[in-house]
């Protein structure tokens, strides 16, 4: 077989693999949509302690605090947390206790340092003064509903699941650096979570919310068995499924906050989330790159000829691209927010070209970079990633 005839089904291979997962994409989705969700029942009598790292003054922080204070659940309590007592996440702190003076809110102020995972060790810091035998960890910089806290612990009420945790879109601040950090979790990440979990997979966690019971976070040694991983949201999923319980994932989305304000910025909180995926799942993490649609659906189309037949995949490809923009988890267009999708538009062939380098780049380099520290990744045991660090300057 000559060179040519192998670039020509190289071509055909790769057009014909983008096409696939993006649709495969979009079937996921609109299977997500239309799945059983578990009804939220406001009366629920189950209390729950949330637990929330805090590290600075983030952007938005007030806001996304407070959607916790507005909760609909019954019984809850807040533990908010910092390792230093002039942490200035603390003045926000004190504003919501004396706005919200009806609720159980506690704050931890412990300098004291376990392990090498810091946001982990502020956990730990903050979990004896959590009273109720249901948790949340929920990250700092996420918003949330009113029935967000009744939805992802609905499913603890059943003694064979050891997690809850759910999905989360982008809320960019700022300008095209920030949409485009948006546009890689809801076109990008969201998509490839729903694919996984339609082929029957449950291997995930992420931070932005985890739903346990205490018993269940017992059985797996506490949080210090979570110390010496880098995707200690992971590794308490892997945990908890290593016992025989199951993750679920619940139906709720929340909201993160995405903040870059330069390409190098963005560089680098990607790089650390791709070469973390990497470690975790090497073999999924090299065929990925067929999730980049764009780029590879050119790059196909151009190996095989650019003949008629080619072109109407390419078309094919890019509209359901397109589509699977519009979509994101939920819908959230509409025709006063035509401007934003424009924006959003002349941005996603871009984001796919930059997610397909920053792929490439993740196989090179054992570090990432985390709140001011230089992280080496090691080869993890099973699922889960670890890490060593030379500093401990971030809290998260």
């Amino acid at each position: 077989m000559s060179i040519a005839s192998v670039l020509v089904y190289t071509g055909w291979g790769l057009l014909a693999a983008a096409a696939a997962y993006v649709l495969l994409a979009l079937l996921a989705r609109w299977i997500w949509a239309r799945q059983e969700r578990i009804p939220v029942d406001a009366s629920m009598p189950a209390a729950v302690s949330v637990l929330k790292p805090l590290c600075g003054p983030e952007p938005r922080l007030y806001e996304n605090l407070r959607s916790f204070c507005l909760q609909a659940h019954p019984s809850f309590q807040l533990v908010f947390g910092t390792h230093s007592a002039a942490d200035p996440a603390l003045d926000v702190v004190r504003r919501l206790q004396a706005e919200f003076p009806q609720l159980d809110i506690a704050v931890v102020s412990d300098a004291r340092v376990h392990g090498r995972n810091l946001k982990v060790s502020n956990l730990l810091n903050l979990l004896p003064q959590a009273r109720h035998e249901w948790l949340v960890i929920a990250d700092s910089d996420i918003s949330v509903d009113p029935h967000y806290l009744a939805r992802v612990t609905a499913p603890l009420q059943r003694a064979d699941v050891g997690l809850v945790t759910c999905l989360y879109r982008g809320h960019a601040l700022g300008g095209p650096w920030a949409r485009l950090g948006k546009q890689f979790i809801d076109d990008w990440f969201a998509p490839a979570v729903l694919v996984t979990r339609l082929f029957g997979s449950n291997n995930f966690g992420f931070g932005a919310t985890l739903a346990l019971r205490r018993d269940a976070l017992e059985a797996i040694g506490g949080l210090e068995a979570l110390t010496p991983h880098l995707a200690d949201d992971h590794a308490l999923g892997a945990l908890t499924r290593a016992r025989g319980l199951r993750t679920v994932l619940s139906p709720g989305v929340v909201a993160t906050d995405v903040t870059e304000r330069r390409l190098d910025e963005l560089i680098a909180h990607e790089l650390r989330w791709l070469r973390t995926i990497r470690m975790i799942q090497p073999l999924g993490y090299g065929f990925s790159f067929v999730t980049f649609t764009v780029p590879v659906a050119m790059a196909g189309w151009l190996l095989t000829g650019a003949g008629t037949l080619a072109t109407l995949l390419l078309i094919a490809a890019l509209c359901a691209r397109l589509l699977l923009h519009y979509q994101s988890i939920e819908p959230r267009y509409s025709l006063r927010d035509l401007p934003s999708f424009c924006a959003d538009l002349a941005l996603f062939g871009l984001r796919d070209t930059l997610s397909l380098g920053f792929w490439a780049a993740a196989f090179f380099g054992q570090r990432v970079s985390w709140r001011g520290q230089q992280l080496a990744l090691t080869t993890p045991p099973r699922e889960t990633s670890t890490l060593v660090t030379d500093s401990y300057e971030a809290c998260k």
